[in-house]
């Protein structure tokens, strides 16, 4: 399951988002610093509009959307990397999320202070940039001490390549620049994904305004204009108050359709669907991965026992009856195991048992 990992300074509405996103309580948003001590983790279901018309063909007994997980980590402050506040098991939480969302503040409120005494989303930013890359840094330094002490005598020539990479990162981190922003070949990909550096995560930002506000200022990543406080109040409400409150605001989408839409494009996602009597299911593949990959999303043995697979579009499969009307269309592939799924690809297995 894909986890993003919500970070951000105290009081810019981190928790007050989370809550919203996951229709939740789980995230005690008081206005204080550290309210949020162990990180909360809320399962959202993505909402997809194609589901519906799969499983009224297919006549399935159940629908399964894809799920993202959120987990809202505890409040950073400057020097966390060197353990201040809760930094040390801010760093450890967020290592193991799949991506960043730094909630940054652009709204002015005396009753909920802000720790640096101004609002500025670009300066939020850049502290909390900067902590994550001198964690970073402490990590690859450390590295750096051992390997230099290894790399001697017949050693030193198989731990060449290591040795210059880690050289290459510690400057780069030195710099206050993140190791993302470095170019690696293949086997660098391989030394530096065992680093487990969070500056090599994707980020994006959520620009946190108020009622009406808006934002047009520049960051260094993507980011999406949200108020945590609106989110908060749709949160509450049922579907038709839902769309009455959205309408009267002006509103098109949720914050979490935004932030759903911004994630799956920053990690290059893509949806693809089972269908059949039992149930109609969707599941998230990276763009490219082809047909053993994907099936082992299902089941891990279903890498090895993979056969082939046939494929429609969700929308001929619905438009034309399903499995029994669709093969008679000339709209269905029988593929093999260099087939990349597409997104909205309705995917029948054949795995060998």
């Amino acid at each position: 399951m894909l986890s993003l990992g919500i970070v951000g300074l105290p009081n810019v509405g981190k928790s007050t988002l989370f809550n919203a996103l996951t229709k939740s309580k789980q995230a005690d948003a008081q206005n204080y610093p550290f309210c949020t001590i162990e990180p909360n983790v809320g399962v959202v279901e993505v909402p997809d509009e194609r589901l519906l018309p799969l499983s009224t063909t297919s006549v399935s007994k159940k629908i399964i959307p894809t799920a993202i997980e959120f987990v809202d980590i505890a409040g950073l402050v400057k020097g966390a990397s060197e353990g201040e506040g809760l930094g040390n098991k801010f760093l450890s939480h967020i290592r193991e999320t799949d991506a960043i969302i730094q909630v940054v503040r652009a709204f002015e409120d005396g009753n909920i202070t802000h720790v640096h005494g101004k609002v500025d989303p670009c300066d939020d930013s850049e502290i909390i940039n900067l902590e994550l890359i001198m964690a970073d840094w402490q990590t690859v330094s450390k590295k750096l001490e051992r390997v230099k002490k290894d790399a001697k005598g017949v050693k030193a020539k198989e731990m060449e390549k290591e040795l210059a990479l880690l050289e290459k990162l510690d400057a780069q981190l030195q710099a206050g620049k993140p190791a993302r922003d470095l170019e690696y070949d293949e086997d660098e990909q391989l030394l530096v994904r065992d680093l487990h550096l969070i500056s090599m995560k994707p980020i994006m930002y959520v620009v946190n305004v108020e009622e009406g506000g808006e934002w047009n200022g520049e960051l260094d990543a993507p980011y999406i204009v949200v108020s945590a406080k609106i989110e908060a109040e749709i949160a509450e409400l049922d579907d038709a108050d839902k769309s009455e409150f959205m309408k009267d605001l002006g509103m098109e989408e949720t914050g979490l359709d935004k932030l759903i839409v911004a994630g799956y494009k920053l990690l290059d996602l893509v949806t693809y669907f089972t269908s059949g009597e039992q149930e109609t299911r969707a599941w998230t593949v990276k763009r490219g991965t082809c047909g053993p990959e994907a099936a082992g999303v299902i089941h891990t043995d279903f890498i090895k026992g993979y056969i082939k697979a046939d494929v429609a579009n969700c929308k001929d499969f619905a438009e034309n009856g399903g499995w029994s009307g669709i093969k008679e269309t000339g709209k269905m592939q029988l593929v093999g195991k260099d087939y990349e799924v597409k997104d909205g690809d309705v995917i029948y297995f054949h795995v060998a048992t």
